[in-house]
């Protein structure tokens, strides 16, 4: 065997005979890759889901950390149980509360961020070969997970109330004649990433009703919920069906994604498999932080701290739409309610990841919209994130962007697609 290392030079196919076969479908995440680019203080970034952490109430944060070593340090430091910490799910059932939930206790599962407890679930129930149902587009970090299990992704028809129950409904019964193993419907309902697209009311039973028939289990995945701008978005679709829908949420969005915290409301046999799967991923979820997150929900106005970020995500989503509608009105654009993103739509014969390097070039950053299918789609599009700059460098970024977009699309105009 040739060694890894010749001299001062890596070979990085040293070890690829031995590797995995899923290991291939292991790539590189097209927001990931922008974070080298985007971490340079003259580039605005609209490209990854990042909040503004800068909104929080820092004093608050630090009575936590002070209050947690004080009083708590010993258990904070130590172990945990693979559920969690009792103390925060009793918490997280309040948080639940707000999207019309009712679960147990028992039933709740503390995980690394809500994309551990998606991993979780993929590991429990995708063979190679078995299909995922998504929404077109979907979660780019889904996306990644589906591809490492050797899943079929296969996206259902989206328009602006979310999911076409009909879509749905054709899509599944295709697969399904083919002898195909339908396992997941894994969809955002409110305020999707990347579309901002949420889920309407009318079409959440029609949905779970496709899947129930089906024996299709929900992921629901709800990190934006509570960030609504006007109107609170429906009810969660897992206070609609407790036995067929798993629910996602995460700590990410509404305090921190640092602290890496996320859980999982699971039917009990489902959760059963969870902690079993959790625990022997990595033995249990951090302590430190899940109590971190218990003592700052203790002690801080959590409702208030949001009602904060809605205010300053509504005045950012706005500055957002403004400017697109003065530099670029050529691009259609999603306009929601809540959440972070924006989803635009270029003109036919503009191909979002080729112009990215013109971008970067032009000190702004987006992600394009090949990253949220697993089919090669999503070429003329661009999820735009405005929740991280200030609402002054929105603008300058999306500004920025049209330099880009408008030269190609002048370019186009004169010379056609062989511009």
């Amino acid at each position: 065997m040739n060694n890894a290392r010749t001299g001062s030079v890596t070979n990085f196919d040293a070890w690829k005979h031995a590797y995995a076969a899923r290991a291939s479908n292991l790539s590189v995440s097209e927001v990931r890759a922008l974070f080298a680019v985007v971490s340079r203080p003259e580039v605005v970034s609209l490209a990854g889901g990042m909040p503004d952490v800068s909104a929080l109430d820092g004093a608050l944060i630090e009575q936590a950390f002070e209050s947690l070593m004080k009083n708590k340090r010993n258990f904070a430091l130590q172990y945990g149980g693979g559920q969690g910490d009792l103390r925060l799910r009793e918490q997280i059932q309040g948080i639940m509360a707000q999207d019309g939930i009712n679960g147990s206790v028992e039933d709740i599962v503390i995980t690394t961020g809500s994309q551990h407890g998606l991993e979780l679930l993929a590991d429990l129930f995708l063979d190679a070969g078995d299909v995922v149902l998504v929404e077109a587009p979907s979660y780019v970090g889904a996306v990644g997970i589906f591809r490492h299990k050797e899943a079929q992704i296969e996206h259902v028809f989206t328009d602006d109330e979310g999911i076409s129950p009909v879509a749905l409904a054709e899509a599944a019964d295709a697969l399904l004649a083919q002898g195909r193993k339908v396992k997941l419907l894994y969809l955002v309902p409110n305020f999707a990433n990347p579309s901002g697209v949420t889920l309407s009311e009318a079409r959440r039973p029609e949905v779970l009703k496709v899947c129930a028939e089906r024996g299709i289990l929900v992921v629901e995945d709800n990190p934006y919920g509570l960030l609504y701008f006007g109107e609170k978005p429906p009810k969660a679709m897992r206070s609609l069906d407790e036995d067929g829908v798993v629910y996602l949420g995460s700590f990410s969005k509404i305090l921190s994604p640092g602290l890496r915290v996320g859980y999982v409301l699971a039917p009990p046999a489902i959760r059963e498999k969870l902690v079993l799967a959790n625990e022997s991923a990595i033995l249990s979820p951090a302590t430190f932080a899940q109590m971190m997150v218990s003592e700052y929900l203790s002690i801080a106005d959590w409702q208030g701290q949001i009602e904060t970020y809605r205010r300053l995500y509504a005045k950012k989503r706005d500055a957002a739409l403004e400017a697109l509608e003065q530099y670029l009105p050529r691009v259609t654009t999603t306009r929601p309610d809540g959440g972070f993103f924006l989803w635009l739509t270029l003109p036919e014969g503009l191909n979002s990841k080729e112009m990215l390097p013109l971008a970067v070039n032009e000190l702004v950053a987006y992600t394009p919209g090949t990253a949220f299918y697993g089919d090669g789609r999503g070429a003329n599009n661009i999820r735009v994130c405005f929740s991280h700059p200030t609402a002054e460098n929105v603008k300058i970024g999306i500004k920025r962007l049209s330099n880009v977009i408008n030269l190609q699309l002048d370019l186009l105009d004169t010379f056609g697609n062989k511009a």
